[in-house]
């Protein structure tokens, strides 16, 4: 299994883990510039309720709030901070949770045509800073939309979830090889995930139940009612591509022009999606990495064929087995190399880098001590411990899972058997998964009933968010496009991809979409 991010690069990407690749009011938002009242009829002012749920009407403390912008830590964007109920169905229990906002103004509000919000991947990835690189990329949108973001519930600047400390999630992730499968190896594996479960209870237990994503895309309707809007356009890769199909299922009023990138089957659950990423990543291993490595064995010496090379790979893991390898105070084992290669996988950029790491584990002593230093402080984390504090928090609670720890026993057993690669960690996240407090999360079906057409992409070979899965998402939102794209890199938007920019920007800004399912070449190198 493996969160769903885009690394930048594939070792920052390490410390994530696994999975896993946006006309506001020209002062604060306040009930002055059409946010319902407590009075207002369903649809009659900028909230309403959700369709098909049973959430009371937001209170007036909430709904009246102003977001009081100010520049952000780094300059390039705005920031504020807004109030929500920590359960949007009794909105009036609890304390209030923080949710951090953005945004990136577009510079002439006359040629302005509305507001692009955009999320984050993971769950658990930051999306606070995601507008300013989108209005990089893109300075038509950028001329076009006022582009906002967030910290879902949970991450980073807003209220977050805390389970384990990092030591603990180093040894859970990092502790050895989980593809020992041992009596003792799967103990120490069942005994780390249920002690994981009890620091979340004893942590954030009275939390927990509410983040999710129904929770989340309730908040995000609430900062679209406080942007003084009454529709939003969306663009959301990767983990946001489940929490757009649920906002725009719930609200599919509020909802212009959406987007979806590097898909989660969102018309399924979490279990079914997340038991086919070890042959999603095995298959971007196989077919891509290898033959690449093995077409540039003049420069990286691992095999001059898919099989030499992975030859190479295995005997490099095998040495990390039996002798972990001590790099200025990081122990590297197994488990770090699969997951700084499954990391490397999102994008074929970052194959040369995981080719140079590769030979830096075999020879590690003549590498210059700067090298060394940087190569340890990037592997010291398998999985950050705020990532898969809210990754858990919401993959658990979303949908149902299976709790009968003799069948996770066996089929992951089975993914370790036949796609070593992530299969080894499916025990890892199925055990937390199977030990979780029991959710009251409501089911949402994703239908695309009353929603206008929404733009789909997909590359073939994605290692996260695999294509099966996408094409099942896509076969279940009515009236979707998708455009189906070369390669396998995890995020088609923002890739350098001419073609795919083409598709996203002609529909953002002209409302232009292909007449039917369409193709891209992968992007060029």
């Amino acid at each position: 299994m493996h969160v769903f991010k885009k690394p930048a690069r594939w070792l920052a990407a390490a410390a994530c883990g696994l999975l896993a690749a946006a006309a506001l009011p020209a002062g604060p938002a306040s009930a002055a510039n059409g946010i319902a009242g407590a009075g207002s009829p369903a649809g009659a002012g900028v909230y309403a309720p959700a369709v098909g749920a049973v959430a009371p009407p937001v209170p007036a403390r909430f709904r009246n709030q102003k977001l009081d912008w100010r520049p952000c830590a780094d300059g390039s964007l705005e920031c504020a901070s807004m109030s929500v109920p920590r359960d949007w169905y009794h909105p009036d229990s609890g304390p209030a949770l923080t949710v951090a906002v953005s945004r990136h103004r577009a510079p002439d509000p006359g040629r302005r045509r509305g507001v692009l919000m955009m999320a984050a991947g993971g769950p658990g990835a930051s999306g606070l800073s995601r507008p300013a690189r989108l209005a990089s990329y893109s300075p038509e949108l950028a001329q076009a939309y006022d582009i906002v973001g967030f910290d879902q519930r949970g991450v980073g600047s807003s209220t977050r979830v805390v389970c384990s400390d990092q030591d603990a999630v180093d040894a859970m992730f990092g502790g050895g090889d989980l593809r020992d499968r041992s009596a003792a190896a799967v103990r120490r594996t069942l005994d780390r995930t249920r002690d994981f479960v009890r620091d979340c209870e004893r942590n954030s237990g009275g939390l927990l139940p509410y983040i999710t994503t129904d929770q989340a895309v309730h908040d995000m309707d609430l900062f679209r009612g406080l942007l003084g809007v009454e529709k939003i356009s969306y663009y959301g890769p990767s983990y946001a591509s489940f929490l757009g199909a649920y906002y725009a299922t719930e609200f599919p009023r509020r909802v212009e022009r959406v987007v979806l990138d590097s898909n989660i089957d969102f018309t399924g659950d979490w279990q079914s999606f997340m038991t086919g990423q070890p042959m999603s990543f095995q298959r971007r291993f196989e077919q891509d990495f290898l033959p690449w490595l093995a077409a540039n064995d003049a420069t990286y010496h691992q095999g001059r064929t898919p099989q030499e090379a992975k030859a190479s790979f295995e005997r490099l893991r095998a040495g990390l087995h039996d002798r972990p390898l001590e790099v200025e105070g990081t122990v590297i084992t197994p488990d770090h190399l699969d997951a700084a290669t499954s990391n490397a996988l999102y994008n074929a950029d970052q194959f040369a880098a995981l080719a140079s790491l590769l030979g830096f584990l075999e020879r590690p002593e003549g590498a210059p001590t700067q090298t060394r230093k940087a190569v340890a402080g990037q592997l010291r984390h398998v999985m950050g411990a705020d990532f898969i504090a809210d990754f858990a928090a919401v993959t658990c609670a979303d949908t149902p899972w299976n709790r009968d720890t003799r069948y996770w026993l066996k089929e992951s057993g089975e993914a370790t058997r036949t796609h070593p690669l992530v299969g080894a960690r499916e025990l890892t996240f199925a055990s937390i998964c199977a030990n979780w407090p029991r959710s009251k999360a409501p089911r949402i079906e994703v239908t695309g009933e009353g929603l206008p057409p929404v733009l789909m992409l997909n590359s073939e070979n994605d290692p996260a968010t695999y294509y099966e899965a996408a094409v099942r998402a896509h076969r279940g939102l009515a009236g979707s496009r998708l455009v189906t794209v070369g390669g396998g890199d995890h995020g088609q938007f923002q890739n350098h991809n001419a073609c795919v920019d083409a598709h996203v920007e002609g529909y953002l800004l002209e409302g232009i979409l292909p007449a039917g399912d369409t193709t891209c070449p992968a992007a060029r190198r």
